[in-house]
């Protein structure tokens, strides 16, 4: 039965062989690769061992197939995955860039991927944490709502929210998506930011203003502050921050390391490991994941994770 439940977009990635080459430039891809970073959190968290259920759409064509193919194979429960034969599956277009950047095209807003309705919490009884991601706000406002719908649904049912802002610039329609952000926030108990993003939802100047600021949101319990290759910081309310070490690998492909942060981090938490160990499973997850080439890839299980961690314990 699943303990994590994570409701968002489901999509197919294709990138560009190489870096500096713009998408308006004829070149060649790879992929598809299956990917949402709603998913791709899900595969990490299954990966690790935790029962995990994905809300999300597809269509009924090969980008599909490719997707449910891979949640088969982790045991994700897709109960709740809905099929459309009349729109194509969401996929997206990615390049990258020499200084670390990345550019996307998405195609998603009319697809099966943010047509899923919010579940009831007798559908899933046994849920102890339900994972929100900035980018399946900012999909579409209606998918936004049934998000929050799901949200309300499952904290009522004592599940407790954590949040990812992960906020996608070229999804951003209008500012209304701060006011779904802060209905969330209020909301969240485990917040798991990047630095720009904590501080462009806290409006606040620097980190220390911007985690004060958080704490005052009533159900606040933890924030994980990511920032890549330099590591992770903690912070619990009353408590000293606490900074941990990413984990060196040799980079293939970063996009959805945060993503697989996110997975195994819940994952051990609902697993009722100690906070030290659940977030360096975390950063192990997301090295794991950047040392292969596509978004939802990576030798990632509890044996690797460990493995990663004490090779570079000392």
């Amino acid at each position: 039965m699943s303990k994590l439940l994570i409701m968002g977009e489901a999509l197919v990635e294709i990138m560009r062989e190489g870096e500096d080459i713009e998408l308006y430039t004829p070149a060649y891809f790879k992929g598809p690769y299956p990917s949402g970073a709603p998913a791709i959190c899900a595969s990490a968290a299954a990966r690790m061992g935790c029962p995990t259920a994905l809300i999300s759409g597809v269509g009924k064509d090969d980008f599909g197939k490719c997707l449910l193919d891979r949640m088969k194979e982790l045991n994700i429960d897709i109960s709740h995955v809905i099929t459309n034969p009349q729109i194509a599956t969401a996929c997206a277009f990615v390049t990258y860039f020499s200084d670390g950047s990345r550019k996307f095209i998405f195609h998603m807003g009319n697809t099966p991927a943010v047509e899923a309705k919010a579940p009831k919490a007798e559908d899933f009884p046994n849920i102890e944490i339900m994972h929100i991601m900035g980018c399946s706000l900012m999909a579409k406002k209606e998918f936004a709502l049934e998000i929050l719908k799901a949200m309300h649904e499952f904290k009522s049912a004592k599940a407790k929210i954590s949040f990812d802002p992960n906020i996608r610039t070229e999804l951003m329609t209008d500012e209304s998506i701060y006011n779904i952000i802060e209905e969330v926030m209020q909301n969240t108990s485990f917040f798991l930011p990047g630095r720009d993003e904590l501080l462009s939802i806290s409006k606040k100047d620097n980190i220390e203003d911007a985690i004060e600021h958080c704490f005052n949101y009533p159900n606040m319990e933890i924030i994980l502050l990511k920032n890549g290759s330099k590591g992770s910081t903690l912070y619990k309310k009353g408590a000293k921050p606490k900074s941990y070490p990413a984990y060196k690998v040799t980079q293939l492909d970063a996009t959805g390391a945060g993503d697989c942060f996110d997975g195994a981090f819940l994952a051990e938490l609902i697993k009722g490991s100690n906070i030290d160990f659940a977030v360096s499973a975390a950063s192990a997850a997301g090295a794991l994941n950047a040392a292969a080439f596509g978004p939802m890839e990576g030798d990632i299980s509890p044996e690797s994770v460990k493995k990663l961690i004490s090779e570079q314990s000392n």
